[in-house]
């Protein structure tokens, strides 16, 4: 059985603990090492210490697909949204007809209930349909009890299929450590059958490959061109980071143009197995959180 069956049944028989034993057990499981919440020094500790200590509404806000987009357009505009063609609370109310040949499902409240149409004549519906509807039906806090996705009511949302000379285009991810632009992971070929490690590849604003994640050092196809504009993704990230201690934005760039991808407040649920040791402190340490100690934002 592979570590994806094993963890998937982990979660299962897991769901019902409280939520710090469930992340105690969980992070030894996915991470391997014991969590020390009293004295995070790493970032995946100090994203679990976070998930108790560091709460307020914007987190949901910006956690939700659909009501993410207000935000984004009052503060970088509404130029750097992917079109929305539609949203719906049910897969039967998607009047396909409608749509472009070439379009996004997706929902608004996890990060598995999407669908990459490229060719409506061809979409599988029975396929989309259970994606989509497995989708609506689960409640991805409990995955890794993250609170700001507790009570985002499950919607369908279609945008527009933004496409790199009709790939999907690569996924430029920006660490930000308290409102600061950091590293940036660069993800290529995310929907094909290639799941080998140099799909997710670090760099610095300098463009420079950081070999962050456990076997970089042995990979040989490291080379991604610099994205247009990487000095304008950076400031967008800036702007949309700064009212979160940590978040990392996701922005797509295709000759140029620059679209919004998603905010996400706790990378991998702060249960990332994939980074070396030594990298998960250096985040930690660039990650400042005890003037939150004094300071009571939970709800």
């Amino acid at each position: 059985m592979n570590r994806d069956k094993i963890m998937t049944l982990a979660k299962k028989s897991l769901r019902f603990l409280p939520d710090k034993s469930y992340i105690k057990l969980y992070y030894r499981l996915r991470v391997g090492r014991k969590l020390d919440t009293d004295n995070p020094t790493t970032l995946n500790e100090k994203l679990q210490w976070m998930k108790f200590n560091y709460r307020f509404p914007l987190q949901s806000i910006v956690s939700d697909k659909l009501l993410v987009r207000d935000y984004v357009k009052e503060k970088i505009g509404e130029e750097y949204l992917i079109p929305l063609l539609g949203s719906w609370e049910k897969y039967d109310d998607i009047d396909f007809s409608s749509l472009p040949k070439q379009f996004v499902l997706k929902c608004n409240h996890d990060s598995g209930g999407l669908v990459v149409c490229t060719d409506k004549d061809k979409l599988n519906h029975s396929e989309a349909r259970g994606k989509i509807e497995k989708s609506l039906k689960s409640n991805f806090f409990y995955i890794g009890r993250e609170y700001q996705y507790r009570n985002i009511k499950p919607m369908i949302l279609c945008e527009e299929f933004i496409s790199d000379n009709g790939k999907v285009p690569m996924d430029y991810k920006i660490y930000c450590f308290n409102g600061l632009p950091d590293v940036i992971l660069v993800c290529r070929d995310r929907f094909s059958k290639n799941t080998h490690r140099a799909s997710y590849l670090f760099f610095d604003q300098d463009w420079k490959f950081q070999p962050l994640d456990k076997g970089d050092e042995n990979l040989e196809d490291t080379d991604i061109p610099k994205p247009e504009n990487l000095g304008k993704m950076i400031e967008i990230a800036k702007e949309l980071s700064k009212d979160f201690l940590f978040a990392r934005i996701d922005l797509y760039n295709i000759r140029g143009k620059i679209y919004f991808g998603e905010i996400t407040l706790s990378p991998n649920s702060g249960f990332d197995p994939d980074i070396k040791y030594e990298t998960d402190l250096m985040f930690g340490q660039k990650l400042k959180i005890p003037y939150w100690n004094s300071i009571n934002r939970n709800i």
